[in-house]
């Protein structure tokens, strides 16, 4: 079954090529369809276009198809090009005329449009309580580990003094950037297009603000144009926020991948969070932090091929936008897995506490040692000399007195403050 069906058919391959994959996409959104085909016959009836017996009858039969759903038992077969034309055939069969009038006042378009979002603002929801969980997380782990000293690089030299309290609590105080930019994306998202039509609104007498009511939706797409000009504009504004939260994760996986190589040997995890290799037995390959570098590196991508789809096209309704959905519903899929599993690997992160016992990182203290010089009333500049040229001699000595000075290490009240951030951000 065709929405457009005029009583010819199309070849075959024009069939197979025009649909792609959508019927399995459109699975992930068949709950949305419905949900929107309950506030579109809602409002319907109370415009009069659906009488009191109809409109039960549909409500009725929407609901069981919505049960279905959610039991993980409906299927869209190959006789039909989407999730709208499956929903309408079922009305159909089941209640004749009544389910025939569910598409009057809309569009595919519109359609289309209000499943998608009503899918990404569960799902940036759904996003951001994964976030807050991994935030916590490392909260914790800030705290626990807060006075274990760590080598801070640049240039991949080493630099500094740092700590596992900073180390952790910054990542953390990271995803709360990454919650502003979800943020937005959702204030975006929260838009109702429904009523929209083919982009240009209908002629009905339609009720645009009760639909948008019934749904949930801040506001409305008030210009029936710019509802559909969102399609493809809402799926970059959350590629790009799921753009930067992926590029939080995948900078701490290669740190995490980094440290626990045995040239630095910060970190380990048990045994079973590693992986072995076929040829060398003392192998203990950290291949979920790989993979979820991977993986986000190439969620990164996706702001830009979403771009290239849409940014050649004008005003109105193109069949190119049909291949936002092949994109965006696995990266929204695999941002989710990867926040989970993040959360679930490092709690059982194990940190090495005598990492600075190596003298190679006693010239992590030269700063300390500077600024001690200053202390005492040396300027900065001769103080600055002096130590370099205690370096350049090997002579260069750490004063162990000053190695837990504030440089490197995060205060209690730091960390309340990046908790109350986060709880604002929220």
């Amino acid at each position: 079954m065709k929405l457009w069906d005029k009583g010819f058919s199309t070849d075959k391959k024009i069939d197979v090529f025009t649909v792609g994959n959508d019927r399995e996409l459109d699975l992930v959104l068949a709950k949305y369809d419905v949900i929107g085909s309950l506030a579109h016959a809602k409002m319907l009836h109370k415009i009069g276009l659906l009488n009191k017996e109809e409109i039960k009858s549909v409500e009725n039969e929407l609901q069981s198809i919505l049960k279905t759903i959610e039991k993980g038992d409906f299927i869209i077969e190959d006789s039909f090009e989407d999730i709208h034309s499956k929903v309408e055939f079922l009305l159909t069969q089941k209640l004749g005329d009544a389910g025939k009038k569910i598409h009057t006042a809309r569009s595919r378009n519109d359609q289309v449009l209000v499943d998608v979002h009503l899918y990404l603002k569960d799902e940036l929801i759904e996003i951001k309580e994964l976030t807050n969980s991994f935030f916590n997380l490392l909260i914790q782990l800030s705290k626990k580990h807060k006075e274990v000293l760590l080598p801070g690089y640049t240039h991949f030299q080493v630099a500094m003094p740092s700590s596992f309290g900073m180390w952790f609590s910054a990542y953390a105080e990271s995803l709360i950037d990454d919650i502003y930019m979800l943020n937005a994306a959702y204030k975006i998202v929260d838009q109702n297009p429904l009523g929209s039509a083919a982009g240009y609104g209908s002629s009905f007498p339609i009720d645009r603000e009760e639909t948008t009511k019934i749904l949930g939706f801040e506001t409305l797409k008030f210009n029936s144009v710019a509802a559909q000009m969102s399609r493809g504009k809402t799926e970059k504004s959350v590629a790009f926020a799921m753009s930067s939260l992926a590029g939080t994760l995948s900078k701490f996986a290669m740190d995490i991948c980094l440290y626990m190589s045995q040239n630095f040997g910060f970190v380990s995890f048990p045994d079973e969070l590693t992986t072995g290799s076929s040829i060398m037995p003392h192998k203990k390959n950290p291949d979920v932090f790989e993979l979820i570098r991977g993986k986000c590196n190439k969620i990164q991508v996706l702001p830009y091929e979403l771009t290239l789809i849409t940014n050649n096209l004008p005003s109105g309704y193109h069949r190119d936008l049909q291949l936002l959905k092949e994109g965006m519903i696995p990266a929204i899929q695999n941002i989710k897995a990867c926040l989970e599993m993040f959360t679930f690997s490092l709690q059982k992160i194990q940190v090495n506490t005598n990492i600075l016992d190596d003298e190679k990182y006693d010239y992590l203290f030269t700063v300390e040692e500077v600024n001690e010089l200053v202390q005492n009333g040396t300027a900065f500049r001769d103080a600055y000399k002096i130590v370099g040229a205690k370096v350049n001699k090997g002579e260069f000595k750490p004063n162990k007195k000053v190695k837990h000075t504030h440089t490197g290490s995060i205060g209690n009240l730091v960390l309340e403050k990046i908790i109350q951030k986060m709880k604002k951000a929220l």
